[in-house]
């Protein structure tokens, strides 16, 4: 889910609007507004898009249980997904095979969302 938006880094692109299938984002005033965090689908997409690292997605975590942001930059976790999928890498460096090794992250994903969705509406 959806745990930080990092006020200091962003700088109100609007990728993360742009990017995120399940329309959590609203557009803002000064950075974009997480709305609707319970629709995050942890698909990471909004962290991809980023490009100054303003957002963390927690991906078995509530976003009120999520750890302190200084915690998650001290860890080196901020941009981590960034960083690991080569999403920063040159334009000719095949993004395209990194993009398919993010396959497996995002049925873990699915998984997690899928549990989640499953536990709210159990009973």
């Amino acid at each position: 889910m959806i745990a930080h938006l990092i006020a200091q880094r962003c700088t109100n692109c609007a990728a993360c609007v742009a990017a995120c299938p399940a329309l959590v984002f609203d557009p803002g005033a000064e950075r974009p507004v997480i709305a609707r965090a319970d629709a995050c689908e942890t698909c990471y997409l909004c962290e991809l898009a980023c490009a100054e690292d303003a957002l963390y997605v927690a991906p078995e975590t509530d976003s009120h249980d999520a750890p302190p942001v200084h915690d998650l930059i001290a860890a080196g976790l901020i941009g981590r997904i960034r960083a690991d999928s080569g999403w920063n890498d040159p334009i000719d460096a095949g993004q395209l095979d990194d993009y398919r090794l993010l396959g497996p992250l995002l049925n873990a994903g699915v998984e997690i969302a899928t549990r989640r969705h499953e536990a709210r509406h159990a009973g």
